[in-house]
């Protein structure tokens, strides 16, 4: 499906942009990549990191758009003749969402809708759009704006019609490793001499979950996808103070309090969303409930259903790693910068 394809990323010079770029020109033969963002440093960047990469046939499928998912005009421009779309664009850190919520809003609800306007406008084939754990149950303005995008997202497969555009969304939280999370946090803590490394509370679980992992997830649902359909990985569970003990064995642990808008534990698939749940073989769908959607033209058949009121919760998972565990799959990690 996507060999001989143009393919879209919006805010492709993040890690999660990186790493598809890496694993589609690995696995398919793309006709073309664009990757559309608004740092021409980062793209400056990251064309040079490629083009040691990747072949010269390869570098010239990859085009980079400057551009910012709140211009309606520009998004047009750059979907022309794009037959798919991963929607990575976002703000994304907690405080600075709570500090400029309006900037957010443009950026995470006015931009996912403005990715819908020009898909269905530039008639795009299928659509994907990065949800993140936060978008659930959420506690801080960065997941209420999510949770607003995958309404947007899902609720766009109504006015596409038949043969229309195809929406769906890929869900999973914080990924190992990558710019601004928890290893490399832990990392430099080390690196800079520290004996104690920061918990906010010793009771916080988080999913384990890679860069391949989540841009697999993201071919699936360009395969497969239908209509309307919330993906979900089938990852397990860590213990934060298992995962610094497995960083740093012999650094002194210290709970400094939870911070503002974090979760003790992430949440991908509420009790209520259970009703519309299937499990999979190596991940979950939760299906919208709306009179457009019908079984017979957008289930995709192999699922069982889950059972009413099953949450998939950080804390309660059945996969769980241990600190050994952690420890084999840190030696294999990319640390993002």
């Amino acid at each position: 499906m996507l060999d001989n394809a143009s393919i879209l990323i919006t805010g492709g010079t993040g890690s999660f942009g990186k790493k598809f770029i890496e694993m589609i020109f690995k696995k398919y033969n793309p006709r073309r990549v664009v990757v559309y963002s608004r740092d021409e440093y980062k793209q400056f960047v990251v064309r040079n990191m490629f083009s040691r990469k990747l072949t010269s046939e390869q570098m010239s499928k990859l085009r980079f758009f400057i551009g910012d998912v709140r211009d309606k005009d520009r998004l047009y421009r750059a979907f022309k003749d794009i037959d798919y779309v991963i929607h990575a664009a976002a703000m994304k850190q907690v405080p600075v969402c709570e500090y400029n919520p309006f900037e957010a809003i443009k950026t995470n609800i006015h931009g996912a809708q403005n990715v819908i306007d020009a898909a269905l406008d530039r008639g795009v084939k299928k659509v994907v759009a990065l949800s993140t754990d936060k978008a659930v149950n959420p506690i801080n303005l960065y997941g209420g704006t999510k949770l607003v995008s995958d309404k947007l997202f899902t609720a766009a497969n109504a006015y596409s019609g038949e043969k229309g555009t195809v929406f769906s969304v890929v869900r999973y939280g914080n990924v190992a490793g990558s710019r601004g999370s928890v290893i490399p946090f832990f990392k430099s803590c080390i690196e800079k001499g520290e004996k104690e490394l920061p918990i906010t509370d010793f009771r916080m679980t988080r999913f384990w979950i890679t860069l391949e992992e989540g841009v697999e997830l993201v071919f699936k649902a360009i395969r497969e996808s239908k209509g309307g359909e919330t993906y979900v990985s089938k990852i397990p569970s860590f213990k934060v103070v298992d995962l610094a003990k497995a960083i740093s064995p012999e650094c002194e642990l210290k709970e400094v309090g939870i911070r503002e808008g974090e979760k003790l534990h992430e949440v991908m698939i509420t009790k209520d969303d259970s009703r519309n749940a299937f499990e999979y073989e190596k991940h979950y769908i939760v299906y919208p409930n709306f009179d457009w959607w019908s079984k017979d033209k957008h289930f995709k058949n192999g699922g069982k259903r889950i059972e009413d009121g099953f949450e998939y919760n950080s804390g309660t998972n059945k996969e769980w790693l241990s600190v050994e565990d952690l420890r084999k799959r840190l030696e294999l990690l990319n640390i993002e910068d």
